[in-house]
């Protein structure tokens, strides 16, 4: 499943990760990403302002503050601002998350 056409218009995030698509809806009241990753992807441990998302298809392994847990389509969950957290994603997975950061990722040059 792809995201449509109305989504993958927006403009790309400029990510840190190699393989991952993620178009960004931006206000300025935070950030909206629908990420796709189309190589398994592992973000290291890091902390930031909240955060909220939910998985649209694959698998999310999210690990907050130490306690792992294992996400399917339709499952989300909420990462509080400044908790450490990390996440290992495997290949074709899709998430939709929310930055209450509004400037968390800048739009690809």
């Amino acid at each position: 499943m792809e995201f449509p056409e109305l989504i993958t218009r927006l403009p790309l995030a400029d990510l840190p990760f190699p393989g991952v698509d993620g178009h960004m809806l931006h206000s300025a009241d935070g950030l909206v990403v629908f990420f796709h990753f189309r190589v398994e992807t592992t973000v290291p441990p890091h902390a930031h302002g909240a955060q909220w998302g939910t998985v649209v298809d694959g698998t999310l392994e999210l690990t907050i503050n130490g306690e792992t847990r294992l996400y399917h389509p339709g499952d989300s969950y909420t990462i509080r601002a400044g908790e450490l957290h990390s996440a290992h994603i495997p290949a074709g997975t899709k998430l939709v998350e929310f930055f209450a950061e509004p400037d968390r990722y800048r739009a690809r040059s």
